[in-house]
């Protein structure tokens, strides 16, 4: 071997001897601190087949943004709680009644889950809207609060006139509630959630055609992923997007 081949060999392990003396600590360190992120990544997977976006969508009707409209109902409380209660805050919103005996205790344990997960957040908050009224008087709100373990102070549990219940789920959020005495508990209405950002508006991320998701399914825990129907677990993604719009 050659002199030459020599210092060539010498050069290229002091290359790497420097490299490893500037660059490995670093590595370790932001792997120590979670700083690597997914653009660090060789592969960009997607969760759940959506965008996982630093900002997320506006759902809009006719090109106007949608917002969340007026209401006044009494919580399990006995305060009246109207929309303007939550603004400023980051809430998420379902339709359920205290006596379902199918999906709304899967649900509520959903959303106790999700109140646990931000209770150092003042601007946090949940609204349930009973769609059986008659029954569910603040009363029975009150003690099904307390079954579940519901102590966050902006998770008000409303009861109220049973058609502007109806007319806020099916027309102000687009989520289906409706009397059917042929189903289990009399009444059906759908497993999503909605996410409201601070100034009212209905807020989600997008799929991968640019379409905003617009409800959270609240059906599937994470514990168990996946649901009879193969619906995935999608409260890891709320939780997520929660998080992004408590830092708008």
């Amino acid at each position: 071997m050659s002199k030459k081949q020599n210092y060539s060999y010498i050069g290229i392990a002091f290359i790497i001897l420097v490299f490893g003396i500037i660059f490995i600590p670093k590595i370790v360190d932001r792997i120590k601190n979670n700083d690597i992120t997914r653009s660090d990544r060789m592969t960009q997977e997607q969760d759940n087949n959506f965008s996982n976006q630093s900002s997320l969508s506006f759902l809009e009707i006719n090109g106007k943004r949608k917002k969340v409209p007026a209401f006044s109902f009494v919580n399990h409380k006995g305060d009246t709680i109207t929309q303007n209660d939550y603004l400023g805050k980051v809430y998420v919103v379902e339709f359920f009644f205290t006596t379902c005996p199918t999906i709304c205790p899967k649900m509520n344990r959903n959303l106790v889950h999700i109140q646990n997960a931000f209770t150092s957040y003042n601007d946090f908050g949940i609204a349930s809207f009973s769609i059986n009224p008659t029954h569910d008087t603040p009363e029975v709100l009150s003690n099904y609060a307390k079954q579940y373990g519901i102590t966050n102070p902006n998770w008000h549990l409303m009861t109220g006139n049973k058609e502007a219940v109806y007319e806020l789920a099916n027309k102000g959020f687009n989520i289906f509630a409706g009397e059917n005495p042929e189903v289990a508990g009399g009444f059906e209405h759908s497993g999503n959630f909605a996410l409201i950002d601070k100034n009212g508006y209905i807020r989600s991320r997008m799929d991968n055609f640019g379409n905003p998701k617009i409800f959270y399914s609240g059906v599937t825990s994470i514990e168990d992923q996946v649901d009879d129907d193969g619906q995935k677990e999608e409260i890891t993604m709320l939780k997520e997007d929660i998080k992004k719009l408590l830092n708008e």
